[in-house]
């Protein structure tokens, strides 16, 4: 295999979230950059993390007009809050496919995967919202590395469901996608949380 065609997968910004003493919610997504073939862009953060993302670009060797594509898992604020930041890109968020002007419709609904190439792919994972999607990466040296956005909140809603369940628009279906995913993850990249290796003897909850 060209180099061009390993991927490799790097947080550029761990997501968090949680309550502070006075019962308010703070909450921002993780920003992941895939590069091999194609330079892919998962979730852009929420809007204070403008300076952080290009900053995190540009110590890759990176500038926005070199991000190909940019895919958002879900459509809250914390995972979409940069998009204007590229518009050069294939943009992706949730179920819409879009660049520029242009729109191309694609059978997410009835549990289609869209193919980047053929390490890459963006696969369609509900629950959390009506429409999210997570994606599927091929690497050389972490194995099959899924970016899962809100469908994991963090490592920890593994033990604690509520963690998840209290955010989720359809719990279901969300088990159905964390199922499917922790099958065929070797790591997962969570949406509030950092990366973490799947042990295959531990069942979802």
């Amino acid at each position: 295999m060209e180099d061009g065609c390993v991927y490799r997968v790097t947080v550029l910004k761990e997501g968090y979230s949680y309550q502070d003493d006075s019962g308010q919610f703070h909450a921002d997504g993780t920003i992941t950059l895939v590069q091999g073939r194609h330079v892919i862009l998962v979730d852009t953060g929420g809007p204070q993390d403008k300076g952080t993302l290009l900053q995190q670009l540009s110590s890759h060797g990176l500038t926005p007009r070199d991000v190909q594509y940019v895919v958002c898992t879900h459509g809250h604020v914390d995972h979409v809050g940069n998009l204007n930041l590229f518009p050069d890109a294939t943009h992706i968020v949730s179920f819409d496919i879009c660049k520029g002007d242009v729109y191309t419709d694609h059978p997410f609904r009835q549990g289609a995967a869209y193919t980047i190439d053929e390490q890459v792919s963006v696969i369609p994972t509900p629950g959390h919202t009506g429409a999210d999607v997570s994606v599927v990466v091929k690497t050389a040296t972490q194995g099959t590395v899924v970016i899962a956005g809100d469908l994991f909140e963090k490592e920890a809603d593994l033990t604690d469901p509520s963690l998840w369940q209290d955010v989720s628009e359809n719990p279901s279906q969300q088990a159905e996608g964390r199922r499917q995913v922790l099958a065929m993850a070797d790591f997962i990249v969570p949406g509030h949380g950092a990366m973490f290796k799947v042990q295959k003897e531990t069942e979802p909850s």
